[in-house]
């Protein structure tokens, strides 16, 4: 288990960066190394994001009266920039999901749900964001780590979905610090945890073979072996995610725990001219 002041020595600068890619041409509808399923796995997460990275947005933004850490607060406030960020990039893509004859198929229910949560409460509603956080620093991980994840996208997808998945490692503790700043607990945090997996794996697979259905390749067998071949294979999406996802119901568990800022500092390095730095909330 790390200490507190560990955990603040792994705290990541929380840049917001604009990321420089043109989505006015589109895509090509098999993006993702000519895989239909991979492809339409990730456009099922980006069909998320717009509303999804808004509901995360405000959750950490109630809190904010109730914070007395000024460093915390600094910290939120680059979370919010980063997300507004992914919000206005994948609505782009999203557009151009929907040339393709793509749609969200659940978006409505999203929609409920979302208005529904508003009585739930400040802490609960940390504690879904917390957990959504969780499964998507998990996805970030595999997409910077796993070759086999989107090592053969095509560009400009290939540097969206990784600046993404290095802005969601950068603040990836940002609304777990928030939830216990506030006194949140291990038992809500795991309840809400157990129910945010059992969503997310129903929406991602009714949003996932909508998108196959509308894109002709559902029924096709060779589907259905690329997606048992990058769940199941080593490293692969299920063994890459099961212990990382088992790890969150240590009563101790902190998300950098998992170092992974390496994944991080050489792409931005080397691909400095993907992107413009607007501005940085950097821990002390």
């Amino acid at each position: 288990m790390t200490t507190p002041e560990e955990n603040a020595s792994l705290r990541q600068p929380i840049t917001v960066r604009q990321l420089k890619i043109d989505l006015s041409k589109g895509f090509s509808r098999h993006w993702l190394g000519g895989d239909a399923f991979r492809t339409q796995l990730f456009n099922a997460q980006s069909f998320s994001f717009p509303l999804g990275e808004q509901y995360f947005i405000d959750s950490v933004k109630a809190a904010l009266p109730l914070l007395h850490d000024e460093q915390l607060k600094q910290d939120i406030k680059g979370f919010i920039g980063q997300e507004a960020s992914h919000r206005h990039i994948h609505a782009q893509y999203n557009q151009h999901l929907n040339t393709q004859g793509l749609s969200y198929f659940i978006e409505p229910f999203v929609k409920w749900r979302i208005r529904s949560a508003a009585g739930l409460g400040i802490k609960s509603n940390l504690a879904i964001t917390m957990a959504y956080e969780h499964i998507t620093a998990i996805f970030s991980d595999g997409a910077l780590n796993e070759p086999c994840w989107i090592g053969d996208a095509e560009e400009p997808l290939k540097t969206l979905w990784t600046w993404h998945s290095i802005e969601e490692t950068e603040h990836k503790s940002v609304v777990y610090d928030t939830y216990h700043a506030i006194g949140g607990g291990y038992l809500q945090r795991i309840a809400w945890f157990v129910y945010v997996i059992m969503l997310f794996n129903i929406d991602t697979t009714i949003q996932t073979m909508h998108c196959l259905y509308r894109d002709g390749e559902l029924f096709r067998p060779r589907t259905w072996w690329l997606a048992l071949k990058y769940c199941f294979r080593p490293r692969g999406l299920v063994w890459f995610s099961l212990p990382h996802l088992l790890a969150y119901f240590k009563p101790g568990f902190q998300p950098w725990q998992r170092d992974n800022r390496h994944l991080t500092e050489q792409w931005l390095n080397e691909k400095n001219s993907s992107y413009r730095e607007i501005g940085k909330q950097l821990g002390t």
